[in-house]
């Protein structure tokens, strides 16, 4: 019998724990493509913004360590969230601050979160990666996908397990909003029970739907927000959570010594200056009329059976031939997102909103691919 050095050896990755093992991760846009050794001249899986944002560094000091949390990063983050600075965790990317929510609030091997699929996949991952158990209130889409708060009521009765609950507005990838009304029957399902967690990473798209003005109010209660989308900085990895003062108290506990480089610091003070914030209030409104024209367009097609109105930067799109519409759209390096593995998703593709000339190689493709309307 071989000895259990000898199968280490010879295999280190079984080292690894259980659940690590038996994960399968977050398929990125880029994993994805990578993986499957495509092509893509045509980007319209990520919800990217579509427009290069330029910035050059003005801080040079990269010999030294960057602050814990950037100060003039929260305060302008502050100043354009309206909140306080005491109410700001940065962190890298709005992923960063999923991971910090599950391993600060969840016990693993105990503890669970519960979300409200077809819904963002890291928040699954995140608590797997953790061994923190996983409760999925599917949704449904003849209710636009709304979270069901009776149910949500009854799982945390049943199971006083579950920690932190993760709803998406505007949810990736369905393009749907949570209604003023839902949201605070949300919050108080959720007072004394778990922390709710709000995902706000679209927000700019519809900001007046967001959940911040119920903050005081409600110390559970947590958002998500990203320079990743309206702000075209997605390469940069820059992300905020914001919540009550003992909340982030607890996230800093948490979090990395120094999560923000010194780059990712000086270009988000940049993107929240004035000036910033106005370029991407104009990015967001080219995109929204893009949006509206391309749903149009996308409607009038033959094979397309449904265009879901949109509060974000994508479109959800569900053909009568799915996967045939994907393999030819890809085979052409025109990359869009496969969603018919989500829950109520069959047949449905998310396409992030192009440039003019990139949403219109995408409707002259889809034309030769399904035939003129």
């Amino acid at each position: 019998m071989a000895r259990r050095t000898d199968t280490i050896a010879a295999a280190p990755e079984t080292l690894a724990r259980a659940e690590v093992q038996a994960l399968t991760p977050y398929q990125s846009a880029r994993r994805i493509v990578a993986a499957a050794g495509g092509r893509g001249d045509v980007w319209l899986n990520a919800n990217e913004s579509s427009e290069a944002a330029p910035y050059a560094l003005t801080q040079n000091l990269l010999n030294r360590y960057p602050d814990a949390q950037p100060g003039e990063v929260i305060a302008r983050y502050a100043r354009y969230a309206e909140v306080e600075p005491e109410q700001i965790l940065v962190t890298r990317g709005g992923d960063e601050g999923i991971d910090l929510l599950v391993r600060t609030f969840c016990v693993p091997g105990r503890d669970a979160v519960l979300q409200f699929p077809p819904t963002y996949g890291m928040y699954s991952v995140c608590a797997e990666t953790s061994n923190v158990r996983v409760v999925n209130l599917t949704t449904d889409p003849a209710d636009d996908w709304a979270p069901d708060v009776d149910a949500l009521d009854e799982a945390l009765e049943r199971d006083p397990g579950i920690q932190v609950v993760f709803a998406c507005s505007p949810n990736n990838p369905t393009g749907g909003l949570i209604a003023p009304e839902l949201l605070e029957r949300l919050i108080e399902a959720t007072r004394g029970r778990a922390i709710l967690v709000v995902d706000e990473a679209y927000i700019e798209f519809a900001p007046e739907a967001s959940a911040k003005s119920r903050l005081a109010s409600a110390p559970h209660l947590v958002l998500i927000r990203t320079l990743s989308k309206a702000f075209a900085l997605a390469g940069i990895r820059c992300g905020f959570l914001i919540g009550s003062p003992a909340v982030i108290g607890m996230l800093k506990k948490v979090i990395a010594p120094y999560p923000v480089p010194t780059p990712v610091a000086d270009i988000a003070e940049q993107a929240l200056s004035l000036g910033g914030v106005a370029a991407m209030e104009r990015r967001v409104a080219g995109t929204c009329k893009r949006r509206a024209e391309l749903a149009q367009k996308l409607s009038a097609l033959p094979g397309v059976l449904e265009v879901r109105p949109s509060s974000s930067n994508f479109l959800l799109v569900r053909f009568a031939e799915g996967a045939r519409v994907f393999k030819a759209l890809w085979d052409q390096g025109i990359i869009v997102r496969d969603q018919s593995r989500q829950p109520t998703l069959a047949n449905a593709i998310r396409i992030t909103v192009g440039t003019a000339e990139e949403n219109a190689e995408l409707i002259a493709a889809l034309r030769g691919i399904l035939g003129e309307a």
